[in-house]
Parts: C-alpha cells; sequence; structure tokens
C-alpha cells in the first residue's frame, strides 16, 4: 500500500503518530481530524484524506479511535518496537544526536557510532563508538537499515557506499555533499531501493533568512 501513498503524506503520517502516542499516554481513547490538523498544522480535510489514503475512516460524533490510529498508522509506516540506527561520524552533530534522549520515546535508538579518530572511540560506552572500518560488519549482524552520516565532507561519498553495500537503505546526510547513491540513480532512490534525505543546515537557515526578509518587504509594501 505504501508504494502509492505519497512522501508528504508519510511525513504527516509519522507527525499524526507523534501526536496521537502523546494523546494516549494522557489518557485520551478518541480524536478528531480538527485536532490532529491543529497539532501538525493542516486543515481537517487533509487529516481525513490522509486517513482515508489509508483506510481509516472514522465518523463524525465518534471521531477516530486512537489505539486503532496508532496501530494502522505504525503498520504503514513498519514501525517496530524499537528502531535501530547507526551514526557515521561522532564530532558535535553526531555526538548531539546520539545524546538526544527524545530518540527513545520515538521508539528510535541509536544503536552504535563511527568514527576514524582514535580519540573518539568508546567501545564501552553506554551507546558504543567503534572504529568507521568496524561499520560494514556491524551492519550486517545487526540487519542496521538506516543509517546517519556526519562525517567530514571529503569522507561523505566513501561512507555512503560502504554503508550502502553492508545494506542500510535509509541515509539522512547532514554533510554539505548532496548523496544520490553514489551518482548512479536519480532523484536519490537506487536499484537497491534506497531513500536519502540531505540535511544542509546552513541552506536552511539561509532559505530562513530569505523567507523573513520576503515576508517583512511585503507587510511594508
Amino acid at each position: 500500500m505504501t508504494d502509492h501513498i505519497s512522501e508528504n503524506t508519510i511525513l504527516r503520517l509519522a507527525r499524526y503518530l507523534r501526536v496521537l502516542n502523546k494523546l494516549r499516554s494522557l489518557g485520551f481513547v478518541k480524536v478528531f481530524s480538527n485536532n490532529l490538523g491543529d497539532a501538525i498544522g493542516v486543515t481537517p480535510a487533509v487529516v481525513r484524506k490522509d486517513f482515508s489514503t489509508i483506510q481509516i475512516h472514522g465518523n463524525k460524533r465518534g471521531g477516530y479511535a486512537i489505539d486503532h490510529l496508532i496501530e494502522e498508522i505504525s503498520r504503514i509506516l513498519g514501525k517496530r518496537s524499537d528502531q535501530p540506527v547507526v551514526i557515521a561520524g561522532c564530532g558535535r552533530i553526531g555526538t548531539a544526536l546520539m545524546e538526544y534522549t527524545e530518540f527513545s520515546k520515538e521508539g528510535i535508538q541509536i544503536v552504535a557510532g563511527f568514527d576514524s579518530d582514535p580519540e573518539r572511540l568508546e567501545p564501552e560506552g553506554d551507546i558504543p563508538v567503534l572504529d568507521i572500518s568496524r561499520l560494514p560488519d556491524f551492519v550486517v549482524e545487526n540487519q542496521i537499515r538506516v543509517g546517519i552520516i556526519s562525517v567530514p565532507d571529503s569522507a561523505a561519498a566513501a561512507v555512503f557506499e560502504s554503508m550502502m553495500q553492508a545494506g542500510i537503505r535509509g541515509f539522512l546526510n547532514f554533510t554539505t555533499v548532496e548523496l544520490k547513491c553514489a551518482g548512479r540513480c536519480p532523484d536519490s532512490v537506487c536499484e537497491h531501493e534506497c531513500v536519502v534525505h540531505n540535511v544542509n543546515i546552513s541552506l536552511e537557515i539561509e532559505n530562513l533568512f530569505y523567507l523573513v526578509h520576503l515576508k517583512n518587504r511585503l507587510q511594508s509594501s
């Protein structure tokens, strides 16, 4: 079914799921489309359309059962109780991600970090930091499917290739190098069905400055 769901819908489903888990933790059992829409910044019509896409239908008076929504959205997103992720590059960004405690609340577990700097290695740490040369074997042995890349730009392509060959199929790339499956395929999707999300923090901040400037200019005109 996910083959027919747009990427934007998938992203919204993930946001719905986060809200639903919080509502359930507060003791709620029902939710309405306007509640979810307000929570993530979309209209109730968009919420209803998204749920209709995955064959979930509520009613105007009773709304949606939260447990059912969580079960179905989790199934669509392929979420398990524990989703292991590895990080290649344990500098400032990598370390910050490893120390981010909110991941565990979302069912995401950083199981290991990898680096080439001997001073950063901590094999016995709560989250072990291992030599980058051990990454392929670790990925295979632990069946890791998702990885984060935060290495220096000069190493990005080689680390990406190594991770992909080891079996990782989902990548979050924090380098400024735009990775597209080593250039072998368009649109960041390769013959191995890899998916790459390139996150250029500097570019995102520049875009924010531009949008703020544009908004101010329109308001003053």
